[in-house]
């Protein structure tokens, strides 16, 4: 994985870096859109970078009163922090606030291109600050994840002695990531991706603000829709492509979606996720997974994708269609589908497209059988309709001081003790005794349980072959 100076992309809204070893400069006076286009002022997203906690969009959950960045704010509290979420939420933003609004010393290290020589040299610095002028040292590590166990190592004495106030960023699991002994010892802050309300905010600011856009150019509502889709949580993300879109116009222009897309070079997906786009697609997936046709399947997954559809709610849909049409004739598409949706959870867009897709092919692939959902909706017509007679005698519970008296228990054949484990026995109430809800298909799999389930079944009613 690149760095985001390695792949050229802008620093922004929510992760852009303060100079190292000194606290963030007031923010920059406007400039004209023209300036702007020449790189002779900071892109849009530097230029709206929150200067307070105020400023600060989405995140409520770790903004509120006695939250631990408001203590580190109002109190001016020391305590060390890893913060975990997506790019694009406000990582660094909240760093560069803290540091910025208690006047301490800004130290920003990557660890994409610092190593422990730098940390060490920042720390020393560090403790000669706090012992000479008592002034505390933000030191913020941004991609802490990519330094190994050595490097992690070096901040622990900072840390520990409080010689100053750590904070590391990262987008992958903290647990997996950081090593124990510095997590424990920090505080962990998750970062949610942010809400459409929230990106709406992040950008009619940025339309208005003299920092911003100076309301030189308006935007659609189609255009806006389109632009919250593309930034699928990340703020930065959608004040680039707000810029982009921007240069390309004249002062006094109205962005459409048009004007969006061939300034991004992203077309605009037709999908309204709560109106009738969002069910018919997701039909046409679902359909094509089931008619084994994966080319069609990864087109509506790439649809519904750059739409900005919820990963969450596609890798749902594949768990359910793991068991509902593919089922027992490949008892390892439903394993498929969950790591799928575990993946979404731990590393989330862009990333998890590829375990989503992998999902997906599987799917469409694997043989199919809607065995065990017509097993399962066969046994619960069967109760709606009051076929829910009692529990057979030998079958209840006889754990208990006076079972033995009732009859409860009696009867009972333990099948472990009997050759296969399985023994002649009455299991199901009689109201439904002999009903075949599970048949297996011969697709996949689940031929082999044809013989074994009828094998099993002749033993239980007795009619097993007993020559």
């Amino acid at each position: 994985m690149t760095s985001r100076a390695e792949s050229g992309e802008p620093e922004g809204l929510f992760d852009a870096p303060a100079e190292a070893g000194r606290a963030p400069e007031a923010a920059a006076a406007p400039v004209s859109r023209a300036a702007a286009g020449t790189g002779a002022a900071q892109p849009l997203a530097v230029r709206m970078r929150p200067r307070g906690l105020d400023e600060v969009v989405g995140q409520g959950h770790l903004l509120g009163p006695g939250t631990p960045i408001r203590q580190l704010v109002d109190r001016d509290v020391p305590m060390s922090l890893v913060l975990w979420g997506p790019p694009g939420t406000g990582k660094t933003t909240l760093a560069t606030v803290v540091s910025h609004v208690t006047s301490r010393r800004f130290v920003e290290i990557s660890a994409v291109s610092d190593g422990v020589k730098r940390v060490r040299a920042e720390i020393d610095l560090a403790k000669r600050e706090l012992g000479m002028t008592g002034r505390q040292t933000v030191l913020f590590v941004d991609e802490v994840h990519r330094f190994n166990k050595a490097q992690q190592d070096a901040l622990l004495p900072a840390v520990e002695n409080r010689w100053v106030s750590f904070i590391g960023a990262t987008t992958e699991n903290p647990f997996f990531s950081v090593i124990s002994p510095l997590l424990s010892r920090s505080l962990l802050l998750t970062l949610e991706p942010l809400g459409e309300d929230a990106l709406r905010e992040v950008i009619r600011r940025a339309l208005a603000d003299e920092r911003g856009l100076a309301g030189a150019v308006a935007l659609d509502p189609a255009a806006e829709d389109h632009l919250v889709r593309l930034a699928g949580g990340d703020a930065r993300r959608a004040l680039t492509y707000l810029e982009a879109a921007a240069l390309v116009v004249e002062d006094g222009a109205v962005i459409d979606a048009g004007v969006l897309e061939k300034a991004v070079d992203r077309a605009a997906v037709r999908y309204d996720r709560e109106g009738d786009q969002h069910y018919d697609v997701v039909s046409a997936f679902i359909k094509s997974i089931r008619g084994s046709d994966v080319d069609a399947a990864l087109h509506y997954l790439a649809r519904m994708i750059e739409a900005g559809e919820d990963p969450r709610f596609i890798a749902r849909r594949l768990i359910v269609h793991a068991s509902e049409d593919v089922g027992m004739a490949d008892p390892t598409a439903l394993q498929t589908a969950v790591a799928a949706a575990q993946a979404v959870e731990f590393v989330g867009l862009p990333e998890a497209r590829i375990n989503l897709a992998q999902a997906v092919i599987h799917l469409s692939l694997a043989p199919k059988s809607n065995a065990v959902i017509m097993a399962v909706d066969g046994a619960l017509g069967d109760v709606r309709k009051g076929l829910a007679g009692p529990v057979p005698g030998h079958l209840r519970d006889a754990h208990y001081k006076g079972a033995a008296k009732i009859g409860h228990g009696q009867g009972y054949k333990y099948a472990h003790d009997h050759p296969g484990g399985v023994v002649r026995q009455q299991y199901a109430p009689d109201t439904v005794d002999g009903r075949e809800y599970y048949r297996p298909t011969k697709y996949g799999a689940e031929s082999r349980f044809t013989e074994v389930l009828a094998r099993i079944r002749s033993v239980l009613r007795g009619t097993a072959d007993r020559r």
